[in-house]
């Protein structure tokens, strides 16, 4: 099975049922096969064969949704841009992918432009909206310039879906290969742990749609028939009166998410939400006082899903029901990230892939059909995250006795922050390029609003000056916003082992301190 094969059936059986819409347009079942024919109609015609690499650049929209079901079609590998990076780091992917198609928006076709002359693979751009830019073409043009009849590709299940890029603390991102099966394998797992939909019921996306978990919710919808509510940013009243006004069977909102719709929508637990029948969270952890309130004030049942893009997004599933044990009798459930999906087996091993028994705190590795293939021309390093077959996940945690997994910590140093994944690494080489800086380190700390935040550790140079403010200023126009330090402290040393690696478990402990984990 391929992910266009949900929105041909949809066509076939509910045509004029509802595909997708936004703030600009909404498309039926029917139309919206259509244009994902004609978008692969267009790729046939510029010449982009089964397994090319296309890189998109946009907010969320229609167009997005359509992409990803015309680029199946025709086989085209989606290659999804984090629109919060900087040009520079924007460019590092799309060579990385040998991506030989840029499609962007009108408001970042600017910023490809500053970047375009490093683009070496790119051959065609085409723009969403505006008056395309010089050497740009028009996306709505070209699209509706072809037929909008199948175009006759016969692309495989085993086939790559799509190309999303993470990383760990290496400082390059890695772009994790999802196979067409991947896909599909995690849309049957997540409808098993609960994530259902009635033809015609709604889902929200507004969580940004190159993320891994907005796309398992979005596919997951299409699968059984809904209909994607997509919103282009996150702005809390209008994903509250949404929820509560515009029929939404089912939002996906992270952590932050939900504890600015909390914090930022006074109202918020006065309203009936009366259509709303449940809420998914995941892409980072959340507080157990944060989860209760929005559990009262939404009304709803709560799912939450753990896994990574390597996973295509879930691995393990917290359930309605468990969320309410842990309400009545097992408070610490709400701590959960719940139980392996179906088909998914997990472990928690020692340093040399020994299984520990529960309670005992190791790497969370995890064997399944929704596991990555492997990172793009990464053959080394696939090998050591699939190793034996396993996804090595970079997380530590511990099983209970009726196995629930609860994360501890990061194996790795990545940061998580409102959802989104900062790697440290980047953070401190554009920390090393100020002149004033000698050595930094860069960890998560604790945050209420975000889970994390990005808090550098700088050591300045001698005869060298320089204050927070200025060195949190000085990464503007190098980082993603996200990415940028949210505070900074000063030290004398950065604290090393032997071998020169930075003890960053030490820097992080009295930001932690008094916490029964060390993540947020």
């Amino acid at each position: 099975m391929r992910l266009h094969d949900y929105l041909s059936l949809n066509a076939r059986e509910n045509p004029e049922g509802e595909f997708a819409l936004d703030s600009s347009r909404g498309l039926t079942n029917a139309a919206g096969l259509a244009e994902a024919n004609q978008l692969a109609n267009a790729f046939v015609a510029a010449g982009i064969g089964v397994g090319d690499r296309v890189a998109i650049l946009s907010k969320n929209s229609v167009e997005y949704a359509v992409f990803y079901f015309g680029a199946s079609a025709a086989g085209a590998v989606p290659v999804p841009l984090n629109y919060r990076l900087a040009p520079a780091e924007w460019a590092y992917i799309v060579n990385d992918a040998g991506a030989r198609m840029m499609i962007a928006s009108d408001d970042f076709a600017e910023g490809i432009d500053s970047v375009r002359g490093e683009l070496g693979s790119v051959e065609l751009y085409r723009q969403i909206g505006g008056t395309p830019r010089e050497g740009w073409e028009s996306y709505g043009d070209w699209v509706a310039s072809q037929p909008s009849e199948p175009c006759g590709r016969h692309v495989p299940d085993d086939a790559d879906a799509y190309q999303m890029y993470t990383s760990g603390t290496t400082g390059h991102p890695k772009g994790a290969v999802i196979q067409q099966r991947a896909v599909t394998s995690n849309v049957v797992q997540a409808v098993n742990g609960g994530l259902t939909f009635s033809a015609g019921e709604r889902a929200l996306i507004v969580a940004p749609m190159y993320h891994a978990a907005a796309g398992i919710v979005g596919f997951s919808a299409v699968s059984q028939g809904g209909s994607l509510y997509i919103q282009e940013d996150f702005v809390p009243p209008e994903v509250v009166r949404a929820m509560d006004e515009e029929q939404i069977a089912t939002a996906l909102l992270v952590p932050a998410m939900i504890q600015a719709c909390l914090v930022m929508v006074p109202d918020a637990g006065d309203r009936e939400f009366s259509d709303l029948r449940s809420v998914v969270y995941g892409a980072s952890p959340i507080a157990a006082d944060t989860l209760k309130a929005a559990m009262a004030a939404f009304k709803c049942d709560f799912y939450q899903g753990f896994g990574m893009t390597e996973a295509t997004a879930i691995i393990t599933m917290l359930s309605a029901e468990e969320h309410q044990r842990g309400v009545t009798d097992r408070p610490e459930l709400l701590l959960s990230a719940g139980r392996p999906v179906l088909g998914t087996e997990m472990r928690i091993v020692d340093e040399e892939d020994n299984e520990l028994p529960a309670g005992e705190i190791g790497q969370i590795i995890a064997y399944g059909p929704q596991l990555m293939s492997g990172y793009w021309n990464l053959p080394d390093q696939s090998a050591e995250a699939l190793k034996g077959g396993w996804m090595h996940t970079g997380d530590a945690g511990r099983v209970d006795e009726e196995g629930y997994l609860f994360i501890q910590d990061r194996v790795k140093d990545m940061i998580v922050s409102g959802g989104e994944n900062v790697y440290p690494a980047i953070v401190e080489g554009a920390l090393f390029g100020h002149p004033a800086v000698a050595d930094v380190a860069v960890i998560g700390i604790p945050s209420d609003q975000w889970g994390e935040s990005v808090h550098a550790v700088v050591v300045i140079r001698e005869g060298e000056s320089a204050t927070a403010e200025e060195l949190m200023e000085y990464t503007g126009d190098k980082l993603g916003g996200f990415e940028r330090p949210r505070s900074v402290d000063f030290a004398e040393a950065i604290p090393r082992n032997a071998s020169g690696k930075v003890l960053k478990r030490e820097l992080r402990e009295p930001y932690w301190e008094g916490r029964d984990r060390q993540v947020s």
